[in-house]
């Protein structure tokens, strides 16, 4: 029987061109500042995405789908003392340009309703409306 899962939707949007938000999702330097000291990325299909959204629990991902400039998809691996799965979690990243900048789109999605995944769930859901709204401030800061 398969698990029933939940998941979560972020949208915001970003005073500044696509390019430059893909270069702050793709950068493990850019990531280390908004997202997690000693985040890491290997910025490509079959690539991999390490960090720690909510700065506790550590994230590891494979990236499956990457369109530069539009779209990066990062498939969770096994975490370390996680509640077993047969689900695959994901986190979609979409990038979107308009008149404005850059509209950010985040699905996160395959995380199973059961009350052990519950800590999961809030870590992710609420790590990542922080850490994006973290990467929009760092996008809008006035350069010096």
């Amino acid at each position: 029987m398969s698990e029933r899962t939940r998941g979560y939707a972020h949208r915001i949007d970003v005073a500044a061109d696509t390019a430059r938000v893909w270069t702050a999702l793709t950068s493990s330097a850019a990531l280390s500042v908004w997202c997690a000291p000693g985040a890491e990325i290997s910025p490509r299909a079959g690539g991999s995405f390490r960090a720690s959204v909510d700065r506790i629990t550590e994230l590891e991902a494979h990236i499956d789908i990457f369109e530069p400039e539009r779209r990066m998809r990062l498939i969770h691996l096994p975490a370390a003392g996680a509640p077993v799965t047969e689900s695959a979690i994901v986190d979609d990243f979409m990038l979107d340009p308009s008149s404005d900048g850059t509209i950010i789109r985040l699905l996160g999605s395959g995380i199973p309703i059961a009350q052990d995944w519950d800590p999961t769930y809030l870590r992710l859901r609420i790590g990542w409306e922080k850490a994006i709204g973290r990467l929009k401030t760092l996008l809008e800061m006035p350069v010096t």
